[in-house]
């Protein structure tokens, strides 16, 4: 198997020889890794269950951490969720690397439709399944919305949409998303959402695409599937703890699959992660500082502030030169986009991650503001 280099391994390699200018103190705006402490309650959940570590997990996962999931499903998008419609996972990029490997193992030539720029796994995931792969590419003048050609997506076996988009942090609004799971049916092709970002809004919730199910008529998510994740909303990407919801006939059988693959999350683990699915009040504290930071961004930078993630996707021109400038001469790392498309996808944007405190997005974003104006 022939996998791309990871965007990380690329940026290194494109600053290994730039010195940083050492007036400022490094700021890495890279990786979609939340900064701030993971609430109390989380780890004491955590201490208290350390215990289990002599019992092995279940791979089902236990009972409490599966009813905490379907709680926050029908707290936050009103959908009531039969057991056999959602799975705990060991977070979410494991599902996403295996579950294509699993969907596809039958298929004589399987094809995948994945948005790209895109989340590095979905492309790798392809790669080891053997699929064909066909990009929708998501384009500015189209809000970062992914153009619909039927004439390929007929032939598509799986499809993964993302939105809230990493790294575009573009929505998809409601109508559109309830077009996406009518073509699922019409052409009959698994339409998976990867959800992570769901609960890193500024104002109004972003849709998941199992309401779009409900409201196309799909109330048992036929070929409908979705994922979600603590690792955003409760700044606690070390607790590994995913789902995927949604048809329950391709449920049963990826259940029997993950059997095999030996990923059930740790018992301790599965009770911290219960503690926090449970909890929406930090989550809201998260959300507020999220939004914090992007009014800094808009504020100095201009941009607009996105509805949804975490990330500012910034036009910046020659993306691999400025991310060299900015290193070297304002000590700041942001990630090229065209280290997360293909076919010219993400050329000319960098990514922004603005996890870190409202002081430390300050400077960054006043030192890549300096950076754009010495270009002019």
């Amino acid at each position: 198997m022939q996998f791309e280099t990871y965007p990380f391994e690329k940026l290194n390699t494109l600053l290994e020889n730039i010195t940083p200018n050492p007036g400022y103190e490094p700021i890495a705006l890279t990786i979609g890794e939340p900064q701030f402490e993971t609430p109390a309650f989380i780890t004491e959940a955590l201490c208290h269950h350390a215990p289990l570590l002599k019992k092995y997990p279940k791979t089902a996962g236990e009972a409490a951490l599966r009813e905490a999931m379907r709680g926050f499903v029908k707290h936050r998008f009103h959908l009531v969720l039969d057991d056999s419609q959602i799975i705990p996972t060991f977070g979410t990029r494991e599902l996403l690397f295996n579950f294509p490997q699993f969907l596809l193992a039958d298929k004589p030539r399987p094809k995948m439709a994945f948005t790209n720029p895109f989340y590095q796994i979905y492309e790798g995931a392809a790669v080891a399944a053997g699929a064909e792969v066909y990009h929708l590419t998501l384009e500015k003048k189209r809000n970062f919305l992914p153009e619909i050609d039927e004439s390929k997506l007929a032939d598509c076996d799986l499809v993964i949409l993302n939105f809230p988009n990493n790294p575009t942090a573009a929505t998809m609004p409601m109508e559109e998303m309830v077009r996406w799971v009518e073509l699922a049916l019409k052409h009959d092709f698994v339409l998976l959402n990867d959800e992570c970002y769901s609960e890193i809004y500024t104002h109004t919730p972003p849709p998941s695409i199992l309401q779009a199910a409900i409201e196309a008529d799909n109330p048992t998510f036929k070929n409908v599937l979705a994922i979600n994740s603590v690792s955003k909303r409760s700044s606690a990407p070390g607790l590994r703890s995913g789902f995927i919801a949604g048809d329950d006939r391709i449920l049963k059988a990826y259940m029997r699959y993950r059997t095999y693959v030996g990923c059930a999350s740790p018992l301790p683990l599965q009770m911290a992660a219960a503690a926090a699915w449970r909890d929406e009040e930090h989550v809201a504290a998260f959300r507020q500082k999220y939004r914090e930071n992007f009014e800094i961004a808009h504020e100095i930078l201009g941009v607009p502030v996105p509805e949804a993630t975490f990330y500012v996707w910034l036009e910046v021109g020659d993306e691999l030169d400025f991310t060299r400038r900015l290193y070297a001469d304002y000590a700041v790392k942001v990630l090229p986009g065209s280290f997360l498309g293909r076919e010219g996808a993400g050329e000319g944007f960098v990514r922004i991650a603005l996890v870190e405190s409202a002081q430390k997005t300050l400077e960054a974003c006043r030192r890549i503001q300096r950076c754009l104006d010495a270009a002019l």
